[in-house]
């Protein structure tokens, strides 16, 4: 599972100072004495096991039920049983029946509209298995579940625009499982633990795809204009990795290997499917060669449908992907790996960590999420350099960072309010970086090695942390209790602080180490670097205590002690170096996080001239998200700063090989208003990239306004993001009226971190249009998005914007508006 992300997540900024919220992982406040947090949620009890699960559906779509039958085998798991419960949630149980020799004989059940309790025949043996029929109906629009921040609803089926009445949106149909919402759409038992094979007849309209686990078996034409599709999946999975959908989808079909590689995309966007996914195959190869698994479903296929509950989902051999995914060439160029990319690495990683090898429970989820997050950086690294792996891992640890309650939370979590909750930074970012640093201390070939192990040893099975424990001694020969225990089963991560001392006398460096956090102390192996005479020396140590200190014999002062030379640590720290130390730094330690660390320090000192060369070095980094920082951290005010930077920054907006930072230079020149730089403008203005047309859009909004609206008006046709927004702010502040039914319905189709982006502007123009109604529509938007992520700590920022319109229309004597702006504010206040 991906969770909206940026996904991965999107990152409310730029209206709130220093904030940066994950949508995906947002952790709800732990409840002050919850009595739910104080059960130990146990595996679950095995006491009938499934073997196989057969299903015959066809669905309504004006009631949007789903009509089913379903053959499901079991067998007691070891102690004989003569009953059986069954999840069920919220359907019409019309027949349940043993199958012998053909007959249906009537079983007695109960049913609370959860679950079914079954009196079987007899008492059955664990070396004889038994099948039921059942005949139901599943009503998931009638089902009142909760979901979760990373799975935000949890019924199961979903009917997407049935009655076709949402003008230019598919009519669609499809399923999502995780966690135990597949019992909403079939009785099963729904929990990790359990394995089946299964065979899915789907029975739809006739000009209809479908798509499910497995291989698709058969397909017979009925006489009525539908279409009966029989799916086999012939290995078995967990029932929550249960797949379906339905619609009207274009299929690429690629290959890995000997085995189908397929791609359903919206028909619209079904020539671009190489485009979005073609990096597949190559992934499925790295991946099998790196663990030494080869991929073991029969097929691998990627389905992008609308209104999606969450990211993606792995499902068996099926993966279930956002529209997010799914774009034009044109947005494409503006691509970064978390744009996308990141999510389908993660999701196919799962195939192996989480369907052929699943968490045993929801406890244990870590082997699931944490594996498929790591395997985001994996992918980066071999793709794309290490770093851009390096800078998606520091993301991810930053999320973790900054999120609340998540140093209080276990990774392998006996105790929680709700399953759900293991969803979050805990399990996905910090788990992925605990993985990474396990690589790190044992060596890939130990590592995947272990990994290798762990697969192979519980393939179509189950596992938990301490059979991947298991594996990576068997593979290194190393203890790793003490990793586990520090890292699997306790919570938190060290805050450390770093000072240095030199001794000129006696030639010696000291390095003072200090875990400043509550709580446990944690062990630390680490590479500290020593830059000296032109050479850089590596000693391995090893922190055991919350205070340590290093002492290492050199022959001149060091120009740089680099502690954890690797920067792999999970930690936050405080690194007393100087501007000299983070200037050397920069140009000569070599990872991704040496010279953000170094840019960081010399951001805030640009009055100083050793931090104006990293700042002009760092506009020309080898890495574009660098370029990017120091482009955006430039303090032009200072005049040598405006000086070395403006040609840099005049060469970088024009020619550099990546849209987002040729788009960050044309930003910072537009703030310039300086008239010589419209050229530039005006030609980055024609660019296929829409963020590098849209900076430029900006940037001649602030030169020329009239200029800036015709312009704006050209693009109303052909425009996405970085676009989009700047047509929305230059409507804000030069259209009127006539605008207003653009503006409005951009901020209504945007997504989240989109809407964000817009809202000042679109808040300015609700301010000043001319006609009230106009005026209280875009309140009434406001309002919603405030309310809808109000746990984001938006509400100070949205209900400012609030009131700043109230003001604005209290001028234009529209006291109607005024209120309703007035209302909006209290409607946020209250709600929860």
């Amino acid at each position: 599972m991906t969770n909206i992300k940026t996904l991965s997540s999107f990152v409310f900024t730029g209206l709130i100072a220093g904030l940066s919220i994950s949508a995906v992982h947002a952790q709800a406040p732990a409840k002050a004495d919850d009595p739910l947090l104080k059960i130990y949620r146990e595996t679950p009890p095995k006491i009938n096991d499934l073997v196989h699960t057969k299903l015959d559906v066809r669905f309504d779509y004006k009631k949007r039920y789903l009509y089913g039958k379903e053959w499901v085998t079991l067998k007691p798991h070891f102690y004989p049983t003569d009953t059986l419960r069954l999840d069920a949630k919220g359907m019409d149980l019309k027949n349940i029946s043993v199958v012998k020799n053909g007959k249906n004989t009537p079983l007695k059940f109960t049913y609370d509209s959860l679950t079914v309790a079954i009196k079987l025949d007899k008492v059955y043996h664990n070396d004889e298995s038994y099948t039921l029929y059942i005949d139901y109906t599943a009503k998931p629009n009638e089902l009142h579940v909760k979901g979760s921040a990373a799975i935000n609803d949890a019924k199961g089926l979903y009917f997407i625009n049935p009655d076709s009445t949402e003008k230019g949106k598919p009519v669609q149909i499809w399923t999502q499982g995780e966690t135990e919402s597949s019992s909403a759409w079939f009785p099963t038992i729904d929990k990790p633990e359990q394995k089946t094979t299964d065979e899915i007849s789907m029975t739809v309209p006739a000009k209809y795809v479908t798509l499910s686990n497995g291989r698709l078996a058969s397909q017979k034409i009925n006489g009525d204009g539908t279409r009966t599709d029989t799916w086999k999946q012939e290995l078995p999975h967990s029932p929550y990795l249960f797949m379906m959908a339905v619609g009207d989808f274009k299929i690429y079909h690629d290959k890995w290997r000997d085995k189908e590689v397929n791609y359903y995309l919206e028909p619209a966007y079904a020539p671009y499917a190489k485009q979005i996914f073609g990096m597949t195959p190559e992934l499925i190869e790295f991946y099998s060669k790196t663990l030494g698994v080869d991929f073991p479903w029969y097929k691998y296929s990627q389905i992008v449908v609308r209104d999606y509950v969450s990211g993606a989902m792995e499902n068996t051999s099926a993966t279930l992907h956002g529209e997010y995914v799914q774009e034009t060439p044109r947005e494409l160029l503006d691509a970064n790996y978390d744009n996308g990319r990141s999510t389908i690495a993660h999701e196919l990683f799962h195939q192996w960590f989480g369907d052929l090898v699943t968490c045993e429970s929801w406890s244990n989820l870590t082997v699931n999420e944490s594996f498929a997050d790591f395997s985001e950086m994996l992918w980066a690294e071999h793709k794309y350099g290490k770093d851009e792996a390096d800078a998606h891992s520091y993301n991810a640890m930053f999320n973790y960072l900054n999120s609340p309650d998540a140093a209080k939370k276990d990774l392998v979590r006996f105790h929680y309010d709700d399953k759900e909750d293991v969803f979050d930074v805990v399990t996905y970012q910090k788990g992925g970086r605990i993985l990474n640093m396990l690589r790190n201390y044992l060596g890939d070939a130990a590592f995947f090695k272990g990994l290798n192990i762990y697969l192979k040893t519980n393939a179509y099975k189950n596992g938990e942390a301490q059979q991947l424990r298991l594996a990576l001694e068997e593979a290194s020969g190393l203890d790793l209790n003490w990793y586990f225990n520090q890292w699997y089963y306790g919570a938190g991560h060290p805050v450390l602080g770093i000072s240095y001392k030199w001794d000129d006398a006696s030639k010696t460096e000291t390095v003072y180490l200090q875990q400043k956090q509550d709580g446990q102390t944690f062990k630390l192996p680490m590479a500290i670097d020593i830059y000296a005479g032109g050479k850089k020396e590596r000693h391995k140590v090893w922190m055991n205590d919350k205070a340590d200190t290093l002492t290492f014999t050199v022959a001149s002062k060091p120009d740089l002690v680099n502690v954890d030379g690797d920067k792999v640590l999970l930690t936050a720290k405080t690194d007393d170096k100087n501007l000299d130390e983070f200037a050397f730094q920069y140009f000569n330690a070599p990872l991704y996080l040496d010279r953000f660390e170094a840019i960081n320090a010399a951001a805030g000192h640009q009055s100083e001239k050793v931090a104006q060369k990293v700042m002009i070095a760092a506009l020309k980094d080898p890495y574009y998200g660098l370029r990017i920082k120091a482009i955006r951290a430039l303090n032009m005010t200072n005049d040598d700063i405006h000086n070395a930077a403006l040609p840099v920054l005049a060469s970088l907006a024009q020619t550099d090989d990546n849209t987002l930072v040729r788009a960050a230079a044309i930003s910072v020149l537009g703030k310039l208003k300086a008239s010589g730089n419209l050229d530039i403008f005006k030609q980055a203005v024609t660019s296929q990239s829409y963020a590098i047309q849209g900076a430029a859009l900006t940037a001649i909004n602030l030169l020329e306004p009239t200029q800036a609206l015709t312009l704006a008006k050209g693009f109303e046709s052909d425009n996405k993001g970085a676009l989009t927004i700047a047509i929305v702010n230059v409507y804000a502040t030069s259209g009127g009226s006539d605008q207003w039914n653009y503006v409005f319905n951009a901020f209504k189709n945007a997504q989240p971190q989109a809407q964000f982006n817009m809202i000042r502007g679109f808040a300015a123009m609700a301010g000043r249009v001319d006609k009230p109604d106009y005026a209280q529509q875009g309140i009434g938007a406001i309002k919603d998005f405030g309310v809808k992520f109000k746990q984001f700590g938006i509400a100070p920022t949205i209900e400012g914007l609030l009131n700043d319109i109230k003001t604005a229309r209290t001028k234009l004597n529209d006291t109607a508006s005024a209120q309703a702006a007035d209302d909006a504010v209290k409607a946020i206040e209250a709600a929860k």
